[in-house]
């Protein structure tokens, strides 16, 4: 259960009720998952969250499969049991199948066991890898 629980549209203020409107309509969904309704009770943090969250994983360079499955490999490895089940949905929505699934876990895994031998060892970074 959510800290302070949840806000559900109908015990929104208006100010929440339409961060919750512009979340449905970009989704193009009719609901508002508890990630939002939970931090609803700061209206300003739910606002400047969105407005984050909207621009990011808007169309640009990447496309979204890019994005959904690189938020899933961040939240993997920070451990948010909440944003790897919203992620891995939007993922799996975007294209990802199971071999793609495996293999970015496989990725991360590898990835945040490199990053702490190198910091363990503190490696000092190669010449070679400065920017030109």
């Amino acid at each position: 259960m959510a800290t302070f629980g949840l806000i559900e549209y109908e015990q929104a203020s208006p100010e929440v009720r339409a961060v919750y409107d512009d979340i449905m309509a970009t989704r193009q969904t009719g609901w508002v998952n508890n990630f939002w309704k939970a931090i609803a009770h700061d209206p300003a943090a739910l606002r400047r969250t969105w407005l984050s969250v909207k621009e990011i994983m808007a169309p640009g360079a990447l496309d979204a499969l890019t994005k959904e499955m690189v938020y899933l490999a961040v939240s993997a490895s920070n451990q948010c049991g909440y944003c790897i089940a919203s992620h891995t949905a939007a993922a799996r929505k975007a294209g990802m199948n199971e071999a793609m699934f495996a293999e970015l876990m496989a990725v991360a895994g590898m990835a945040n066991e490199t990053n702490r031998l190198a910091s363990g060892y503190q490696v000092e970074i190669d010449e070679r890898f400065a920017p030109e």
